[in-house]
């Protein structure tokens, strides 16, 4: 098999059901997402595909490590705020192997292109975690048009050089994407393109809304603002530019043998769509961590699949690791599991335990087979999935013997990783105050 180049794209915040291929509805302009949902056609679509946390920065450590985030001290802020910069413990330490350093050790050309959030120089930062490149913002969100964090900070960056740069964020991350890849089209090297962008994540600006830049610098939650309509026309704009970057493979002749991959770093915040799951971002619930996942490949996925294997974000690391001949570090073992054979053969499904925990509420999840255990605010649920996706039927005085035998599972688990430290933060200004509360 042929090397291919990749390019992971990742969406901020975008509910399960935003997308039109997961049943998300129209807008008043028409399809939200025409583009995605033809890679989905095109390609494979997961309807089990889960985020490695239900908030950024965590999320963000498990994707660059392929390894469960809590094995990082970073990992357990939830997430990694502005109020971190200059903090020499928390990001994500240079000398950890990541997804982007191995396959650059492997012959690639790295970039990433987007949100980082995993911490500030000059102590972290794309350029020392396998990136040759980076243009994005290092913290967890930004305003569309000033570039400003929420402490009202310039955050826009040039490698590890602050610079500033007129435009609409979400427009300036697909056309650096393109930039990248008319650059590096004529090499003979393989290229990871990381594309993470921070849509459609608060303050809510369409690419027509620079005059609210103004009014939400002092509120960049932006609480008092924002619409459906706003928001879908954000995910629209995202995935103009993800067309945009289809059409620069097209002209290189490199769509055949390139691997892209979508996904959300978590489930969605106020405005998303996460039907028929329940909760969201900060939530264990399905609709915190359940996400879209397209996978769209011409030389090695068959069009028109759909997978129900369950997976997560490490899995995705792993996999393209695999797929880039590159080899982990014997000294950080993976996390993930390789979906390659899913890739290859969609029919093909095999057992993936799954485990989660946040300091938040307290929560812990186990999703294994059709059963998740979850507790949350110290009561413990047990759900049949496939039977009630959303999480309303508890079955944990029904089934005693399987709620105790997960709950065990997911205790023997939890002792393999380290504890929370007492120091660790949550930060509930990122829109939980709007989640249902069971």
């Amino acid at each position: 098999m042929q090397r291919p180049n990749i390019i992971f794209i990742v969406a901020d915040d975008l509910g399960f059901a935003d997308l039109g291929c997961y049943g998300g509805r129209e807008a008043e302009f028409g399809p939200v997402s025409p583009v995605l949902d033809g890679l989905a056609a095109n390609g494979i679509q997961f309807t089990q595909g889960y985020s490695n946390s239900p908030v950024c920065s965590p999320t963000r450590f498990a994707l660059m490590t392929a390894r469960y985030q809590y094995r990082l001290r970073g990992a357990a802020e939830e997430p990694i705020n502005s109020k971190s910069r200059g903090s020499t413990t928390l990001g994500l330490p240079p000398e950890v192997p990541t997804m982007p350093s191995l396959l650059k050790k492997a012959g690639y050309r790295t970039a990433l292109i987007g949100k980082w959030h995993l911490g500030y120089p000059p102590h972290f930062s794309p350029l020392r975690s396998g990136y040759d490149e980076f243009f994005g913002p290092m913290s967890g969100g930004v305003d569309y048009f000033t570039h400003c964090s929420s402490n009202g900070v310039h955050d826009l960056w040039f490698g590890e050089e602050e610079k500033a740069e007129e435009g609409y964020l979400t427009d300036l991350i697909s056309k650096r994407a393109i930039d990248f890849i008319d650059r590096v089209a004529q090499d003979k090297q393989p290229f990871l393109l990381s594309m993470h962008y921070t849509a459609p994540h608060w303050p809510w600006e369409t690419r027509d809304d620079a005059a609210l830049a103004q009014e939400v610098k002092d509120n960049l939650f932006h609480l008092h603002g924002g619409n459906i309509h706003t928001y879908r026309r954000m995910i629209h704009h995202m995935d103009e530019g993800i067309g945009w970057v289809m059409q620069a493979l097209r002209r290189h002749g490199l769509e055949r043998d390139t691997l892209v991959i979508f996904t959300s770093d978590n489930g969605g915040e106020r405005f998303s769509d996460n039907w028929p799951l329940v909760g969201g971002k900060m939530d264990l619930t399905e609709g915190g961590i359940r996400v879209p996942w397209i996978a769209h490949w011409p030389a090695v996925i068959p069009p028109g699949s759909v997978s129900r294997q369950q997976c997560m974000t490490m899995d995705w690391s792993t996999t393209v690791i695999e797929a880039a001949g590159a080899q982990a570090d014997p000294a950080y073992p993976l996390d993930g599991v390789s979906l390659l054979p899913v890739l290859r053969d969609p029919k093909q499904e095999f057992a993936r335990p799954l485990h989660w925990r946040m300091n938040h509420r307290g929560q812990r999840a186990l999703r294994d087979g059709n059963w998740k255990y979850l507790r949350v605010d110290g009561h413990d649920y047990l759900f049949d999935i496939p039977a009630d996706e959303r999480e309303r039927a508890n079955q944990a005085g029904r089934q005693p013997a399987r709620l105790a035998a997960m709950r065990e599972a997911w205790e023997n688990w939890n002792q393999t990783m380290p504890p929370i430290p007492e120091d660790a933060t949550v930060s509930l200004g990122y829109g939980v105050k709007d989640m249902p509360q069971r």
